[in-house]
């Protein structure tokens, strides 16, 4: 029986996704092999290479000044290659730190430059999200950086930074595919796959064009955004299976409606469960209400050993991976787009019991 996975990542995938790689495990199509086996520089794995970036492109809407990478090494990878790539003008970057990401991305950004952090939420746990004016920023900046959602700590931008003239970038590893995103306001987007759209394993990178070029002088060349925006992501093997499974993901996507209603799907499951967290007697969430999350949302009881109890009743109940990050405790559901409506529901059931017998 398959459970509820409520893991922040690598996350649940849509069963009809997992259906059909396990159809397509042994042959894909009429090609005799496995895609797990393929060639990348063969014709049929450049088939479904292209197809998925075509994909990708239609889902996000994104325009042709853009390239999109397949990379390797997770989101933390890129904390380093986007300073060696683009803080190349004035040697300077603004970071806006609103979790552990964050903080790790403007602290790999020092290393390479004056990067200089702008606002910032640790002050109350990183429970909320910085309003930021655009005069706060340095208009000598090479970009500015932020974390789009913030996974550890459930908070999310509603809206998104004015930087005039800097190129924003932005992480969105944990909310990409979850709903409509102007990449027109960005110079670049990048995110781990692992949670909304493959298994871990691939990173998508979408940088806008005018942007490349200028990497510094002691970028090493895996680390150098050309070499693969000009090799077509095939400058070294990529992770060849999972980028398969991206495109399996985005089929699925593209069939339940599109991002639009992916954002309305995912808007009532996180509904469900803030809705019954702000009238609980026994549970609450932790982030301010105008900043919320609705992919990751954590919460508490208060107490540690109650908290203890809930993930561990809750995970012989076939709800799992509910238990928080370390560095906050707690719990959290990761509600990514491939979790069912009812399976909100279904743990918003299992709270009120919960909280019947030990309120």
């Amino acid at each position: 029986m398959r459970v509820y996975n409520f893991s922040a990542g690598p996350s649940m995938l849509p069963e009809e996704v997992l259906k059909r790689a396990a159809d397509e495990m042994l042959e894909y199509g009429n090609s005799g092999q496995s895609v797990m086996e393929m060639s990348h520089r063969s014709k049929e794995y450049q088939a479904i290479f292209d197809a998925t970036e075509a994909k990708l492109r239609q889902v996000m809407n994104i325009p042709d000044n853009y390239k999109v990478l397949f990379l390797q090494g997770g989101a933390s990878t890129q904390f380093a290659m986007i300073p060696l790539n683009l803080m190349n003008k004035n040697n300077k970057a603004d970071y806006i730190i609103t979790g552990q990401w964050a903080k790790k991305s403007y602290k790999e950004g020092a290393k390479y430059g004056n990067a200089r952090a702008v606002a910032s939420s640790e002050d109350k746990t990183f429970s909320y999200i910085p309003k930021v004016s655009a005069d706060a920023f340095d208009k000598d900046a090479d970009y500015v950086h932020i974390c789009m959602n913030n996974t550890i700590y459930g908070t999310k931008y509603n809206y998104i930074p004015d930087t005039g003239d800097v190129p924003l970038i932005a992480d969105i590893s944990s909310m990409i595919l979850s709903e409509p995103i102007d990449v027109t306001k960005f110079g670049m987007l990048y995110a781990g796959a692992q949670k909304n759209m493959a298994p871990a394993g691939v990173t998508v990178v979408i940088v806008r064009e005018d942007l490349l070029g200028n990497a510094m002088d002691i970028t090493p060349t895996m680390l150098n955004y050309v070499t693969h925006a000009d090799n077509g992501s095939m400058f070294n093997t990529p992770p060849c299976y999972c980028i398969y499974v991206c495109g399996l993901v985005l089929d699925w996507i593209i069939a339940q409606g599109g991002l639009e209603k992916m954002k309305e799907i995912n808007e009532k499951k996180a509904k469900l469960l803030y809705d019954f967290l702000d009238n609980s007697k026994l549970f609450k969430g932790t982030v301010v209400p105008e900043d919320r999350s609705l992919m990751n949302v954590p919460f508490i009881t208060g107490d540690a050993d109650l908290d203890a109890k809930f993930v561990a009743e809750s995970k012989a109940a076939g709800f799992v991976n509910l238990k928080g990050h370390r560095s906050v405790g707690g719990m959290r559901a990761s509600i990514y787009n491939a979790m069912p409506i009812e399976g909100v529901q279904k743990l918003v059931d299992f709270m009120k019991k919960f909280e019947e017998e030990n309120a």
